[in-house]
């Protein structure tokens, strides 16, 4: 089975779920025409599965690995990313003044899902590249720009992200790499990085880092640090690779998945770099980049959610079991048919969800008005763990759809779920991301997502005389969360994130139920009022759970010691 781009689907969600007219109405986008949409997308859809998705099992069979100094990549990722690069869509986004198309970036989401869903393990370089080019937009000096935007935009130099060291994982603020003064304008970077995707490939002309390091007078904590643009080779005076950077890779990690994407451990020993943003503003300069990351690892666990969908139901269709004479399709058995059900229902609440994130962006951008960069906000840490769980999820239901040969690695089922199980780890974990939600984003006690429960209700009401039965589940768990989240906000800090994740599944599941019934509205009748159905009754009452289990805030959680917990 080959993997196939859901291309109907996001025409779909794009002109009926989550408003994108409103940004190809705003004058940033009115490029964004829906011809133009759906021509991106039939051409994304043909690199990605003529040229991409056969390179998945190849990245998984071949590890990229270290000779020598040399990162040695897969089999066809060279001229896989090649074609990346010269179709244009790592640029996509990115500003025309350095030669980006400056479309979207809901539609460059969709591309990014597609691409993750064919080979997750090559999508992880343009995506670095996109975050890198967005932080460099907003915080690099012109002089960086001019340089380091049209090589990174044309692929010709790849960008990576470097936070994590060995002993500061998600305490970011606990890393210890140094960067000193050199009186020409540079700075000399020294310390180690571990965990950095894609921290080197043969086939890349220059690598591009962004380091985050302390400037020796600098306050402890995260207030400390700085951003700095490291190159592997320093750019010579007409701007191309020249002589080799004092930086090098230490090993390449052995992971459970995305095998053909090289997880380095880098050494920077007094290393040229550049500042980027302010001193000691480190911090705001790399969310920039993170927080398109966050969106974008989101919409890679929805991709390989919908890869292992599909591999899972063409198994499901071909699988012949039962008694001689009367044997069928295990397609057609109840348990079957409703894991299958339940994945294509995950998929779709997940996808909205992260393109109704990528909507209030673009809106935002556009100056639309505060209220949607709030929406965004709001949105980035639903989209990230609920996708992302969402690809876990399907990834491990695919692999029980195959019964013992989804165990077996020829079937290929299996590396769906190696393959996904980093995306809630990396970019901020999803624990992290729900405390995120219950934290930062209800500073403003509940504003944005009692403005987003309202759209919920108004939805809800206008389905009452064609599904009232679903309007009424709907419409009633808005108000059920909306009842909850005022509880919340009432709490202390530790009550709150002792609850933030149920908190955060409990706002996916009824976020994810308004876009099941927004579609079964645009389409009555259909598979989609179907689908939506079984989301809504068989998936949407979790939410009651959730919230009763919220109500018990920390209670209990530390009752057990330690050594209690090793009894």
């Amino acid at each position: 089975m080959s993997f196939k781009s859901p291309v109907s689907d996001f025409q779909f969600i794009l002109q009926n779920v989550v408003g994108f007219q409103k940004v190809s109405d705003t004058e940033r986008f009115a490029d964004a025409t829906p011809d133009l949409v759906d021509a991106i997308l039939r051409e994304g859809a043909k690199l990605c599965d003529d040229a991409l998705a056969p390179l998945n099992a190849i990245g998984d069979s071949h590890p990229a690995r270290l000779e020598n100094g040399i990162v040695r990549m897969p089999p066809g990722f060279d001229g896989g990313f090649r074609k990346i690069a010269e179709g244009g869509w790592i640029g996509l986004t990115a500003d025309s003044v350095h030669g980006g198309m400056g479309l979207p970036t809901t539609l460059g989401s969709a591309i990014n899902e597609m691409m993750a869903g064919a080979c997750l393990a090559l999508q992880l370089s343009p995506l670095l590249a996109q975050g890198q080019i967005e932080a460099l937009e907003a915080h690099g000096s012109d002089e960086i720009k001019a340089l380091y935007l049209p090589k990174l935009i044309s692929g010709d130099w790849a960008g990576t992200m470097n936070l994590t060291e060995p002993q500061a994982g998600s305490d970011v603020g606990a890393l210890r790499t140094q960067a000193v003064q050199k009186g020409d304008g540079t700075y000399a970077v020294t310390g180690q990085k571990i965990f950095i995707s894609w921290g080197d490939a043969e086939f890349m002309a220059n690598v591009s880092h962004l380091v985050l390091a302390r400037l020796p007078d600098a306050p402890s904590g995260t207030k400390g640090i700085s951003l700095f643009l490291v190159p592997k080779f320093l750019p010579d005076a007409e701007g191309e690779p020249g002589e080799r950077n004092s930086l090098h890779v230490v090993s390449l990690e052995h992971k459970l998945g995305i095998h053909g994407s090289p997880t380095a451990v880098m050494e920077y020993v007094g290393a040229t770099g550049w500042l980027v943003g302010k001193e000691h503003g480190g911090m705001a300069a790399i969310f920039t980049m993170m927080n398109n990351a966050r969106l974008g690892v989101g919409i890679q666990g929805i991709g390989v959610a919908e890869a292992a969908f599909q591999k899972a139901l063409t198994f499901a269709r071909e699988r012949r079991q039962g008694k001689a004479g009367r044997s069928g399709t295990i397609v057609e058995h109840a348990d079957v048919r409703r894991m299958l059900i339940q994945m294509k229902a995950e998929i779709f609440a997940a996808r909205a969800i992260a393109l109704a994130c990528a909507v209030a962006i673009d809106l935002s951008r556009a100056d639309a008005g505060p209220a949607w960069e709030a929406r965004a906000a709001l949105l980035t840490p639903i989209a990230k763990a609920f996708g992302t769980d969402t690809g876990v999820a399907v990834a491990s239901e695919a692999m029980q759809v195959h019964g013992g040969m989804g165990y077996m690695e020829e079937t290929g089922a299996a590396q769906y779920l190696r393959d996904a199980r980093i995306t809630p780890i990396y970019e901020g974990t999803n624990g992290i991301q729900a405390m995120d939600l219950v934290g930062r984003k209800m500073m403003d006690e509940g504003e944005a997502l009692y403005r987003l429960l309202d759209e919920v209700k108004e939805s809800a009401g206008h389905a009452r005389s064609s599904s009232p039965t679903l309007a009424e589940a709907v419409g009633g768990a808005a108000v059920s969360l909306r009842d909850t989240t005022e509880w919340l906000i009432g709490q202390d800090a530790n009550d709150r994130f002792a609850v933030a994740v149920p908190f955060l599944r409990a706002a996916a599941r009824v976020i994810g139920a308004h876009y099941h019934l927004k579609a079964a509205l645009a389409d009555p009748g259909s598979a989609r009022t179907a689908l939506a159905r079984f989301y809504i009754q068989r998936l949407l009452p979790e939410h009651a759970a959730l919230l009763a289990q919220i109500r018990q805030g920390g209670a209990g959680l530390f009752d057990l010691s330690p050594d209690d917990l090793a009894s």
